[in-house]
C-alpha cells in the first residue's frame, strides 16, 4: 500500500513538472502604446495569444537589453514601421 502511494505521488510530481514546462516564463501581461524610435531597438519578436500568453503583443528588445511590450503590429502602423526598419537592418 505504501509503495502504491509513493508511486502515485511520484507520478503527480512528474506530471506537474511537464505541465509547468509548457508555460512560457516571459509573457507580456500588458502593452504600452508609446512610440519607440527604431534606433533604440536591437531586435523583436511577436507574442501571439493562445500560445501560452494571454495577449498578443510585440516585444522589442532595446540595445540596453530591456524588453518593451508594445501592441501587436496588426492595426498599429508605427509598430509595423519599426519592425520593417529592424528587418532591413538585420
Amino acid at each position: 500500500m505504501a509503495s502504491r502511494t509513493v508511486l502515485l505521488l511520484l507520478l503527480a510530481v512528474i506530471c506537474t513538472g511537464f505541465a509547468a514546462g509548457e508555460i512560457p516564463a516571459d509573457c507580456c501581461l500588458q502593452v504600452v502604446n508609446k512610440h519607440v524610435p527604431a534606433k533604440f531597438i536591437q531586435s523583436y519578436f511577436i507574442q501571439e495569444s493562445g500560445k501560452g500568453c494571454s495577449i498578443p503583443a510585440t516585444v522589442f528588445t532595446t540595445k540596453n537589453g530591456n524588453a518593451l511590450c508594445v501592441p501587436h503590429p496588426d492595426g498599429h502602423p508605427w509598430v509595423q514601421r519599426v519592425i520593417k526598419i529592424i528587418d532591413q537592418r538585420n
